[in-house]
């Protein structure tokens, strides 16, 4: 799985993750979201997901919540 952190989160029901390698921002939609809701997501938050492809593109799929509590 890939990791990152949220860049841009819309009102529209998506957002932006900022890759951990700097390749361009990647698409989720709030379908792709695992255990947790997107009205909950806070950019700068550091998630795990997969590329997967979507019909404008590269997108992420399964994004997950990294804890980064210790």
């Amino acid at each position: 799985m890939e990791q990152g952190t949220i860049k841009r989160i819309t009102d529209k029901g998506f957002g932006f993750i900022a890759t951990s390698d700097s390749r361009s921002d990647m698409f989720f939609h709030s379908s792709a979201l695992q255990g947790v809701h997107f009205d909950d997501l806070r950019e700068g938050q550091a998630v795990s997901y997969e590329v997967g492809q979507g019909p404008k593109g590269p997108r992420a799929e399964n994004v997950q919540l990294i804890d980064d509590e210790a």
